[in-house]
């Protein structure tokens, strides 16, 4: 098995990076979370690692983070989600927006997940249900729980149709404390500057 790489990035092509690790590239498909977060080509990074090994082929899937690796080995022990769902769910929400909306049984967040119907999502809520906690429960990742208020904001602005990364990224420049409507407007200010 192989559970970690080190190397140089090749190759950035969305889903798929290559990794070049002493002369060997390795094809390795990451979460858009994971992607986002990459180094420049040419620089050294350290993917954790899944492989599967299946009847058409062998495939090497990617995370930055021990949290990202964990939540994607318990999507896919669920029946009817493969590697490639579970990348889209971590691709569409970050592990701790996907513990906040099984903790709080949110069926609809995880339907804006493009591949996610009603049926799975609800596979999901009840199958995942506690299992998502060591990930983000105790210590500094307990802090990555997005707040109640700090949720409706987020709720708010992807129905307004922000992608999940925008709302995120204008989430953490909101002042501590503001309410959901005051949240809201500053948001959408921030949202709006080019």
């Amino acid at each position: 098995m192989i559970g970690r790489l080190t190397g140089l990035l090749a190759e950035k092509n969305p889903p798929q990076v290559v990794l070049d690790v002493q002369g060997v590239g390795y094809e390795v498909d990451v979460p858009m979370s994971t992607f986002y977060n990459l180094p420049a080509n040419g620089d050294k990074v350290t993917l954790l690692t899944h492989f599967v090994v299946r009847e058409d082929g062998h495939f090497l899937f990617g995370f930055l983070t021990e949290a990202e690796r964990f939540a994607f080995r318990q999507l896919i022990k669920i029946s009817g989600v493969g590697p490639r769902m579970a990348l889209a769910i971590l691709s569409g929400l970050s592990v701790s927006d996907l513990a906040a909306a099984i903790s709080r049984q949110e069926a609809g967040r995880l339907t804006k997940v493009p591949g996610i119907g009603k049926k799975t999502a609800e596979r999901l809520l009840l199958e995942l249900k506690d299992k998502l906690a060591p990930v983000v429960g105790g210590g500094a990742a307990a802090a990555l729980v997005v707040h109640d208020d700090q949720s409706d904001i987020l709720n708010a602005l992807l129905a307004l149709g922000y992608n999940e990364r925008e709302a995120a990224a204008a989430l953490k420049q909101l002042p501590a404390g503001s309410g959901v409507s005051d949240g809201i407007r500053q948001a959408l200010k921030l949202l709006a500057k080019p």
